[in-house]
């Protein structure tokens, strides 16, 4: 491989086998190199082959700014993640996720803490992701000696969703405020606190977080189930009621609808988590 273009001295441009561009790091990589020079082979610590052609530029102007150990960190956390949640991360986390640390431990550096204001609901929403992010924050101070706050796990807990559901953070947000919502209007309907350990609650949540998904994007979900709707509102009267209110929330909140079919499956995955959470 020869250098196409030098970004700093610990990173560079090249191409690969197919001809294809790719991001080669290492520390003191291009140090009194030129284009056109052969890179050592025992000098690559890591090759980045990003997909999206605007995210690969994305990817260059923040390696170009921010120092190697912020970007070698990022990795480190990204690798440890994609092992224990058994995912593909989409490639903006790594532009993401190393603009995002970079900027808090700065931060940090300077005294000025950011709150996370939907932290609690990270926590119950996402417990996997948070979990990283609570390791995340232990790789951080190993590598910089210093503590970030919890509410940056919680931050590091979104961009990793962030990655798996291909969605912009601010749109992340948002879907996190809605399950809240949801949530809310469920337990003050029950007087209630869920079973959060419940197989039932896992999949409540995942429900919510696809028709928050469907909610920002103006989608319906339809089906034509109406004869097991009918069924439904008798069956588990009281739940069904719980997402009347629950839309009629939705509706003056959001200006979305819930058509007879959402209604219907959350009627029933309301039903299973709180008759598991009474038990």
């Amino acid at each position: 491989m020869v250098i196409e273009k030098i970004l700093n001295n610990n990173v560079v441009i090249t191409t690969d086998e197919n001809n294809k561009e790719i991001v080669v790091m290492g520390r003191g990589i291009a140090f009194k190199k030129r284009t056109g020079d052969h890179i050592p082979k025992d000098m690559i610590d890591k090759v980045f082959k990003l997909s999206d052609p605007n995210m690969s530029d994305k990817f260059k102007e923040l390696i170009s700014n921010i120092p190697l150990n912020y970007m070698e960190l990022s990795d480190k956390i990204i690798l440890y993640a994609k092992k224990e949640l058994g995912k593909r991360l989409n490639d903006s986390i790594y532009i993401s996720l190393t603009d995002h640390m970079h900027a808090a431990i700065e931060r940090t550096r300077e005294g000025v803490n950011v709150k996370n204001a939907l932290l609690w609901d990270i926590k119950r929403f996402y417990k996997e992701e948070f979990k990283i992010g609570l390791i995340a924050l232990d790789y951080i101070e190993e590598k910089f000696g210093i503590r970030l706050p919890e509410d940056e796990a919680g931050f590091i807990a979104l961009h990793i969703v962030n990655a798996q559901m291909d969605q912009d953070i601010k749109i992340i947000y948002e879907i996190t405020q809605i399950m809240q919502d949801v949530t809310n209007v469920v337990k003050y309907h029950y007087g209630i606190t869920f079973d959060e350990e419940s197989v039932y609650y896992y999949r409540f949540i995942t429900h919510l977080k696809y028709f928050a998904e469907r909610l920002l994007s103006n989608k319906s979900y339809e089906d034509n189930e109406d004869d097991l709707l009918d069924v439904i509102k008798v069956k588990y009267k009281n739940a069904y009621n719980c997402i009347e209110k629950v839309a009629n929330f939705i509706k003056k909140k959001y200006n979305y609808e819930l058509t007879d079919e959402e209604k219907l499956y959350l009627t029933i995955h309301v039903e299973r988590v709180v008759s598991k959470s009474t038990k």
